[in-house]
């Protein structure tokens, strides 16, 4: 078994040798048949973490599975999830797990850890230090995107099902700034260093630039902020008396999350294990 880089420039020249790269979100808008009738050899097809929510049966295509670290180390490790997540994958196609790291709280796991398959990391804390938002984490997807991006100029770089929107069965989590990612992958989109595909790909700001074409696209968007911002004020003083209501039973639940026993994740995140 030969294991993967585990420096940066390494895994540069590893998604040199494709022609394409398509990054599978973990969202409903991510068509998975389709994307494999749409590209065909020359495609390596990038998965994260928790595959089964797009994946039903074994993907049999060229792939890479990212694997995202927590403080307790690769969150499919500490969940016992290993053998689940990559039984959705075949050989010859299958070309191993790379474990990701993007904040520096985050702990990669050794790969024994990982089983009897190819194992490489990337440490892209630096890479996102002074430019993501500090109370906040890059999500996995992005993370790659945009280093990839950057790291092989001119590679053909697809995101299927990167919609930043909750379904019914799926939830995003607040500790990722979504309308920052959001903004960033469409302005990498509008350059066209990557493409987007699946979920809202055209804003509708486009759609009355269309519409008006003797109004200067920089009017647009300047109307589009202020009409944001007199919104997000009227939802900031809704918030607010809300907050006000629910206030008291703050404290209580302040008391109740002190009470409940740590989880194993917290446990191994403060042992270091």
């Amino acid at each position: 078994m030969t294991d993967l880089p585990n420096d940066p420039d390494g895994w540069a020249a590893f998604f040199a040798r494709f022609e394409t790269v398509v990054f599978v979100a973990n969202s409903e808008a991510a068509d998975v048949p389709a994307l494999r009738r749409q590209h065909g050899a020359g495609t390596l097809f990038v998965f994260f973490n928790k595959v089964y929510k797009v994946l039903s049966a074994p993907f049999e295509g060229e792939s890479l599975l990212v694997a995202r670290s927590s403080g307790a180390g690769a969150n499919i490790v500490y969940r016992r999830e290993v053998e689940t997540v990559c039984g959705f994958f075949r050989a010859p196609g299958f070309h191993g797990v790379l474990n990701l790291k993007a904040r520096p709280f985050e702990r990669l796991s050794e790969g024994r850890e990982f089983g009897d398959r190819p194992v490489g990391h990337i440490d892209l804390c630096e890479d996102f230090a002074g430019f993501y938002p500090p109370d906040y984490a890059p999500t996995t997807g992005f993370a790659m995107a945009v280093w990839l991006s950057e790291a092989c100029p001119g590679k053909r770089i697809v995101l299927a099902g990167f919609s930043a929107e909750r379904s019914e069965r799926w939830k995003l989590f607040h500790d990722h700034d979504w309308t920052f990612e959001q903004i960033v992958l469409r302005l990498m989109a509008r350059s066209g260093r990557i493409e987007m595909i699946g979920g809202r790909t055209t804003a509708p700001l486009d759609a009355i630039a269309r519409r008006f074409p003797d109004i200067a696209p920089q009017e647009v968007a300047l109307v589009a902020t202020e009409v944001l911002a007199t919104r997000q004020e009227g939802t900031n003083r809704a918030v607010d008396r809300l907050y006000s209501i629910v206030k008291p039973l703050t404290g209580l639940d302040g008391l109740i999350r002190r009470l409940k026993p740590k989880t194993r994740k917290q446990k191994l995140a403060e042992t270091g294990r």
